[in-house]
């Protein structure tokens, strides 16, 4: 079945006049066009058939070898004109200027879908790099890219991941430890791969032109439902952004998800879920919790920084748009509907998962914080907590019962436990439960609360095994993430607190963003 391509984007954009590899600034285009740089015997590790089908594809074609050749960046498929983009950003709140994809080329389109190899060697943004991803850190993107999105939530996709012979040298702390690691590369989809950092590069070099041409095609290609005759066009996409990107946040919070490297060039125009490099999950609750290494001192992407972090990010986006608006109300306007929207989301996500209906919470205001306090006093577990409190609604439980807590405080990772909190807690909780009843609590409650997270330690545990040519692991947490919200007849080696080993363990709950 051979690949198709066709792209919007190169046809109505402007491009470099270089089709050079080197590093450089690349000024009035929006990107470079660029063969990806092969690497030595491919071999396809990952296949997303549910991907697949968002593009028609098959999952096993008759031509593999060059589906393969195609997908590893050894070859070019007809019709794909590939390119890597420029743009710019604000990283841990400081603009970095020119960035761009440094590491990522773009096939092109199938079915208004665009392909993107990362990994494929380098481009004109490369910033004297290599271009390249090593296994490790791609295993990480594939899976948790699929991961978020059987979890419900807006995410990039990923189609498949190809590991080959070829080796790069990689620090991966930065701490003058360097070793030699397998090159891998992923295959990411998604509608549009445009970001926020897009359209700051081109308003910080007051290239006004190029910034409109970006508005106009992002609005006439991805913002259908505005009506591109109104004069306000441009606000009306900033506001939609807004709220989506709140919905995200609000979702991201609910599973115990924190990213880890919230700049600007990290954040889609599209609300999606971008860019998975130090990336990690609660285990036990803590609002300051980084899995980034290089975050570790300022603490900016911590878990409960996130929302806030966004609304910045946004007013970052703003300010690049606002030549093309003239009028910096509508602008605040959406930066204020943003946090509206936020707490909206994160209260109707928060009541779903404690089985309650949304004016439960509204009616109760100091109940949703102070169950955060408690879940931080007692180091609880993010995800089994909230697992286990499903559980006993299923079992028609008494929550104020001492077995009821019992069987949270299983959930806590903490030396000594204050019992007494948990307790009183729990008697505010069935309180409420009373006083609102919900038909069908435990279903409701199932669908907001998953069994199966991510977990940094799981992931470890099957690139180690990957690392020693064991594939076997990562095709079976590949099937386990596909059903998070359902339990399985293997949960036992999946469900569990991270275990003390791996509290501190590379790769765990410390990473950073080298790969």
């Amino acid at each position: 079945m051979p690949l198709s391509f066709n792209d919007r984007f190169i046809q109505a954009l402007p491009a470099d006049s270089s089709d050079a590899r080197n590093s450089r600034s690349v000024v009035g285009a929006v990107y470079s066009l660029i063969t990806p740089e092969p690497v030595v015997e491919p071999q396809l590790l990952l296949w997303s058939d549910e991907t697949a089908a968002l593009l028609g594809l098959q999952h096993a074609p008759d031509d593999a070898l060059h589906w393969l050749s195609v997908l590893s960046g050894n070859a070019v498929a007809e019709g794909s004109r590939p390119y890597a983009t420029c743009y710019g950003g604000h990283q841990f709140g400081h603009w970095a200027g020119q960035l761009g994809d440094g590491r990522a080329i773009n096939l092109g389109e199938i079915d208004g879908y665009t392909l993107q190899l990362k990994g494929a060697g380098r481009t004109a943004f490369s910033r004297n790099s290599d271009g390249r991803a090593v296994l490790r850190s791609s295993i990480r993107e594939f899976l948790c890219s699929e991961a978020m999105h059987h979890l419900g939530i807006a995410t990039t996709r990923a189609l498949s991941l190809v590991t080959s012979n070829s080796t790069v040298v990689r620090d991966m702390f930065y701490d003058g430890n360097p070793r030699a690691e397998s090159c891998a590369v992923v295959c990411r989809v998604s509608n549009s791969f445009l970001r926020f950092g897009h359209f700051e590069l081109p308003a910080a070099r007051n290239d006004f032109d190029v910034l409109k041409q970006l508005v106009d095609y992002a609005l006439a290609q991805h913002f259908p439902d505005i009506d591109g005759s109104q004069p306000d066009v441009v606000a009306q996409m900033f506001d939609g952004i807004c709220r989506k990107t709140a919905e995200l946040m609000a979702h991201w919070m609910s599973v115990g998800f924190v990213h880890g490297v919230m700049n600007t060039d990290n954040m889609s125009l599209l609300s999606e879920t971008i860019d998975y490099g130090p990336y990690g999950w609660l285990e036990k609750y803590d609002p300051q919790w980084t899995p980034n290494t290089t975050d570790a001192e300022g603490r900016r992407y911590s878990y409960g920084n996130q929302p806030a972090v966004a609304q910045w990010n946004l007013s970052r986006l703003g300010n690049a748009l606002y030549p093309l608006i003239n009028d910096v109300e509508p602008l605040q306007a959406s930066l204020n509907a943003y946090n509206r929207e936020f707490h909206a989301h994160w209260q109707r996500l928060l009541a779903a998962k404690l089985g309650l209906p949304c004016d439960a919470l509204s009616s109760h205001p100091a109940f949703a914080p102070q169950l955060l306090q408690m879940l931080e006093a007692l180091a609880m577990d993010f995800n089994l907590f909230f697992d286990a409190l499903t559980r006993l609604a299923s079992t028609q439980s008494d929550f104020a019962a001492p077995e009821s807590s019992a069987a949270l405080l299983q959930c806590s990772y903490a030396e000594s436990l204050d019992v007494l909190l948990l307790q009183e807690w729990l008697a505010q909780y069935q309180a409420l439960l009373a006083a609102h009843p919900l038909p069908a609590r435990a279903t409701s409650m199932r669908a907001a609360n998953p069994v199966f997270i991510l977990r940094n330690h799981l992931v470890q545990d099957v690139i180690e095994a990957a690392e020693r040519g064991d594939f076997s692991p990562l095709q079976d947490i590949f099937t386990r993430l596909k059903s998070p919200y359902a339990d399985a007849t293997d949960d036992a080696r999946w469900i569990k607190k991270c275990p003390p080993e791996s509290m501190h363990r590379a790769g765990c709950s410390m990473l950073s963003c080298s790969s």
